[in-house]
């Protein structure tokens, strides 16, 4: 037991009344796998285990007495560890660790998880994915100046790397205050659809979410602590937009031009550029006739203007997915009249856990129970990632490929159309217009935001035909049915495939990633790196988006790591230059696209943003996340091309 630990239960045994209470609250599952972890007992977990059907809190039914049971047993746990009449709990050996992980999710997790799974949890309490320097820090590391385009999660975590190597850098953030899509994104209802416990940075768990699916302002203030934790606002550059960086091939530099709030321009060099820009940060706008021409407010979901009063209004909402699904349940109680308007319906889940708050006992236990916190990011971390994955895959034998991959694929299917029949209340006319004709997981995932009760309402109606054109008050039909509106909200997504637009990223040769990519076909090794483009890294770029689970955050630490593992082999070894082979390349995405021809992105009945106009995914990973982890572990410097010292030694640092 840590010292953090033997500290949590000397804590937490001070007020057995108040400890009583809390674990009366806690969740039973990480609450049994951390009295596991305490005595060894695995007799208690053989008689608990049965009534874990599944990761989720609500597939965990254990019966008042053995709950009771499970509370005792810790109750005097912490008695004994808080009294030091017991010895250190030993880390489980991986046979045990596969034993409880399987009981505590109620199925089988195979060995090949238990690395990742020890990794993300971090027992110990150590920062399992930081790079360290094998010894004293170089001082060339100083000389090796960086800039990191971006200030979300993913620039945030990089910089956060960054000065924990001591590399000098500076963050470019164009917006006023860091958050990125969870600054921008600020529409009623806006939240997060992957568990929180899950969804934070794992060097900084947090045990004071308010919800299990926390919304946007919450979030938002999480990134805020993360920040003054660490340090970071004296490094980061507000109000300016990055507009262009070239490869400067004479010195081994990126020239990154940047334009600030008054309009002027700058430029400053870097040894690496890394881009955390995100893929959706640019709203799309769909090609109506006369977009234009509407003559009240109109505005996209990601530009949502708080102004405009809704109360009494007639509101037009035009798109269906992930923000429409959060914001239109939202305002349909006070607007006088919501029609939303369907290009293609989604399909959306029921999770009883997506409106629900944590107890108070709950965060308790977090913050006081030793292991209780890391098995909880295990159990959501399964319940959120490759549990399904291979029911994503197309079965060439399946006798109903239209609508579904495979039994798994059908099965769950029938189990959302029941749902989605029931919250409809039977009504078959709206069901046809809300079951989407292609499989489930063709497109993103929703969570039903109570939206199927939404559409029974009175002042709300679907529409589903084409839309002819949009005019100063009205948008009109295809059949010239004209629908008034006092105002027009847009649900209309991003433009995710043009990535890194609208910067310009130029690289050897003059050539620009516009050239290479188009717009719509963006491709790199392990979604990071291209060749032509020395030391330049992208975070979330292509096909590092999750479709089937995960938390972008995971993936966001893995690529963190790798890069700096990079960044760290070239001032070690005083590179200039660093880039991966082409056949490297070339190699990796051949082996994405003929994966991604097997799963259910690749669909033809499926028009989404995750694929391009000729059916290639570019956007969404196809690998499962300990496939992904594997790949990102470790740095190979042999798929590289290593270039010696640069002829500028000192450039020009950005300055903050």
């Amino acid at each position: 037991m840590t010292s953090d630990s033997l500290a949590m239960a000397r804590e937490a045994v001070r007020d057995e009344a108040a400890l009583r209470a809390a674990l009366a609250q806690a969740e039973i599952a990480p609450l049994l796998m951390s009295v596991v972890q305490l005595t060894g007992d695995l007799d208690l977990m053989a008689q608990v285990a049965p009534h874990i059907q599944g990761p989720w809190s609500f597939l965990q039914n254990v019966p008042d007495a053995l709950r009771q049971t499970v509370i005792e047993r810790m109750v005097q746990a912490l008695k004994t560890c808080a009294a030091g009449d017991a010895p250190a709990p030993a880390r489980p050996d991986p046979e045990a660790l596969q034993k409880m992980m399987s009981a505590g999710v109620g199925q089988p997790v195979p060995a090949e998880y238990i690395p990742l799974l020890l990794e993300e949890m971090s027992f110990g309490g150590e920062d399992t994915r930081a790079v360290r320097w094998p010894g004293e820090p170089p001082a060339a590391r100083e000389r090796f100046p960086v800039i990191v385009v971006g200030a979300g999660f993913g620039g945030l975590c990089a910089a956060i790397r960054l000065k924990k190597l001591g590399i000098p850098f500076t963050l470019l953030e164009k917006n006023d205050d860091v958050g990125g899509t969870w600054l921008e994104n600020r529409y009623p209802g806006c939240a997060v659809d992957t568990p929180n416990h899950f969804y934070s940075y794992s060097f900084q768990v947090n045990d004071r979410w308010s919800r299990h699916f926390s919304r946007r302002d919450e979030i938002l203030g999480y990134i805020h602590d993360v920040v003054r934790e660490h340090g970071l606002r004296e490094h980061i550059r507000f109000g300016v937009e990055v507009t262009e960086a070239a490869f400067d091939e004479a010195s081994g530099q990126w020239v990154v031009r940047w334009r600030d709030r008054e309009g002027g321009t700058q430029t400053s060099r870097c040894r690496a550029l890394i881009t955390a820009v995100g893929q959706l940060n640019r709203p799309a706008f769909p090609p109506i006739p006369g977009i234009g021409r509407f003559r009240g407010p109109a505005f996209h979901t990601a530009q949502w203007d708080a102004s405009v009063p809704l109360a009494g209004k007639r509101v037009a909402m035009i798109g269906t997915g992930a923000s429409g699904m959060q914001a239109g349940p939202s305002i349909a109680p006070e607007v006088a009249h919501l029609r939303v308007f369907q290009r293609s319906p989604h399909w959306a889940v029921n999770n009883p856990n997506y409106h629900l708050e944590t107890t108070p006992g709950h965060r308790w236990a977090l913050a006081h129970i030793p292991y209780y916190s890391n098995w909880l990011r295990f159990q959501q971390f399964w319940a959120s990632s490759d549990g399904f994955h291979a029911s994503l895959h197309k079965d060439p034998a399946w006798s109903q490929p239209a609508v579904s991959l495979n039994e798994t694929n059908h099965k769950l299917r029938e189990t959302i159309v029941a749902y989605v029949r029931e919250q409809l209340d039977g009504d078959e006319a709206l069901l046809a217009k809300c079951i989407p004709p292609y499989p489930p997981y063709g497109k993103r995932m929703l969570r039903d935001n109570h939206w199927y009760r939404m559409l029974r309402r009175d002042n709300v109606a679907l529409e589903t035909d084409p839309i002819a054109r949009i005019e100063e008050d009205a948008i009109v039909m295809a059949d010239g049915t004209r629908h008034e509106a006092d105002v027009i909200v847009y649900a209309t997504g991003f433009q995710a495939s043009k990535m890194l637009w609208p910067m310009t990223i130029r690289g050897r040769g003059g050539r620009t990633l516009r050239d290479d990519w188009g717009d719509d076909d963006p491709r790199a090794y392990l979604g990071m790196t291209v060749p032509g483009y020395p030391n330049l890294f992208v975070l979330y770029g292509p096909n590092t988006n999750l479709a089937h689970g995960g938390s972008i955050i995971f993936h966001t630490e893995c690529q963190v790591r790798y890069m700096m593992q990079a960044l760290q082999l070239m001032i070690e070894r005083g590179l200039g230059t660093l880039e991966v082979r082409p056949e490297v390349h070339e190699r990796y995405n051949e082996r994405l696209d003929a994966k991604a021809r097997d799963m259910v992105w690749t669909h033809e009945g499926v028009r989404s943003w995750y694929k391009n106009a000729r059916n290639r995914l570019t956007v969404t990973s196809p690998w499962r996340l300990l496939d992904y982890w594997a790949m990102t572990r470790t740095f190979d410097p042999g798929e590289f091309v290593l270039g010696g010292a640069s002829a500028t030694e000192r450039p020009q640092p950005a300055t903050a």
